[in-house]
C-alpha cells in the first residue's frame, strides 16, 4: 500500500464536501502515473485552487514547469520543433543542461498551464496546441480550462486558434468539471475520462467514447460513481491488476477521508484482503 502524498489543501476541498474522498483516491491514483488532468469550469469557482491543490499529488522527483502563457517560448522544451513548434522571430534553445525533456529516467515532468483565452498569463492558441501536443510524447499536464460541460472544454481547444485534432484531445486524461450546486457553494458537478486512441488485437484503431467517473447527486447530496466501468484500463494505466488498483483506491479514500474530516465515512468501505 502506497499512502497519497500529503496535500493539505486537497483535504480542505474533501471537507467542504467539492469533492469527495473516493474520487480524490482515484485522482491521485491516475494523476501520479502520469494521465494528465484538466479542472474546467467558469471563473470564480475554484478551479485553479483545486488545479493546484492537486499538485501535491506528484510523486517526489516529478519536475513541474509552469507555461509563461503568452511570453511561453519553449526554448527549454527539447522536443518543441519536433512536436511542430512554429516561433516568432529567431529562437535560440536554452543551454543543454536547462533543457527538459518528457522524462528524465523515472521522474516525470508536468506541464501547468491554464488552457484558455484570457491574460498574458493563459497558454491559447498555438502554445496552447503544442501543450497539447506535448502529451503523445510523455510530458505530463495539470490545467484549467474554460468551459461547464466536457463538451464545451474540447469544442473550445478543437476551434481556432488551438485546433487541436480529435487523437490530440483524448490524450487529456481526467477532466473534472466544477460549478456551482442549488446552494450556490463551488463543488464538483462531473468527473469523465477521456480514453486515448487504441489499436485492437488486429491492429484496427479504436476510438473509445468518455468515460464518466462520478457525477454529483443533488437530491441525494453525495457523488454517484462509476468508475468500475474502466477499472481495468485504468488499472493498467498505472501499472497494477484491477483487484490491487480498486484495493489502493480504498486505501487511499479512506485515509484521505480520516485526514480530511477525522473520520472514515461508512460509503467507503474497507480494503479488500489481500487472503
Amino acid at each position: 500500500m502506497t499512502e497519497p502524498p500529503s496535500a493539505p489543501s486537497l483535504y480542505a476541498f474533501i471537507r467542504e464536501g467539492a469533492l469527495d474522498a473516493e474520487l480524490a483516491a482515484l485522482v491521485s491514483l491516475t494523476f501520479e502515473a502520469g494521465i494528465p488532468i484538466v479542472v474546467a469550469g467558469e471563473p470564480g469557482t475554484g478551479r485553479k485552487a483545486l488545479r493546484d491543490a492537486l499538485l501535491g499529488l506528484l510523486p517526489a522527483g516529478a519536475r513541474m514547469v509552469r507555461l509563461a502563457g503568452e511570453a511561453e517560448a519553449f526554448a527549454w522544451m527539447v522536443e518543441a520543433v519536433e512536436l511542430g513548434w512554429r516561433h516568432e522571430g529567431p529562437w535560440v534553445p536554452e543551454a543543454g543542461a536547462d533543457r527538459v525533456r518528457a522524462r528524465d529516467g523515472d521522474a516525470p515532468t508536468v506541464l501547468v498551464a491554464d488552457l484558455e483565452d484570457g491574460s498574458g498569463a493563459a497558454t491559447w492558441g498555438e502554445r496552447a496546441r503544442l501543450a497539447v501536443r506535448s502529451l503523445a510524447v510523455g510530458y505530463g499536464l495539470a490545467a484549467t480550462a474554460a468551459g461547464t460541460r466536457l463538451e464545451d472544454v474540447l469544442g473550445r481547444l478543437a476551434a481556432a486558434p488551438v485546433g487541436a485534432i480529435d487523437d490530440e484531445l483524448t490524450r487529456l486524461g481526467v477532466v473534472l468539471i466544477l460549478g456551482r450546486d442549488d446552494a450556490g457553494a463551488s463543488r464538483l458537478l462531473a468527473a469523465h475520462y477521456l480514453r486515448p486512441v487504441a489499436r485492437d488485437a488486429h491492429g484496427h484503431i479504436q476510438r473509445l467514447p468518455p468515460a464518466v467517473l462520478a457525477t454529483w447527486n443533488p437530491s441525494a447530496g453525495r457523488f454517484d460513481h462509476f468508475a468500475w466501468g474502466v477499472v481495468g484500463e485504468l488499472a493498467g494505466r498505472t501499472g497494477r491488476r484491477p483487484a490491487e488498483f480498486e484495493r489502493e483506491q480504498a486505501v487511499r479514500a479512506r485515509l484521505l477521508a480520516i485526514r480530511s474530516t477525522g473520520r472514515a465515512p461508512d460509503s467507503i468501505p474497507p480494503a479488500p484482503s489481500t487472503g
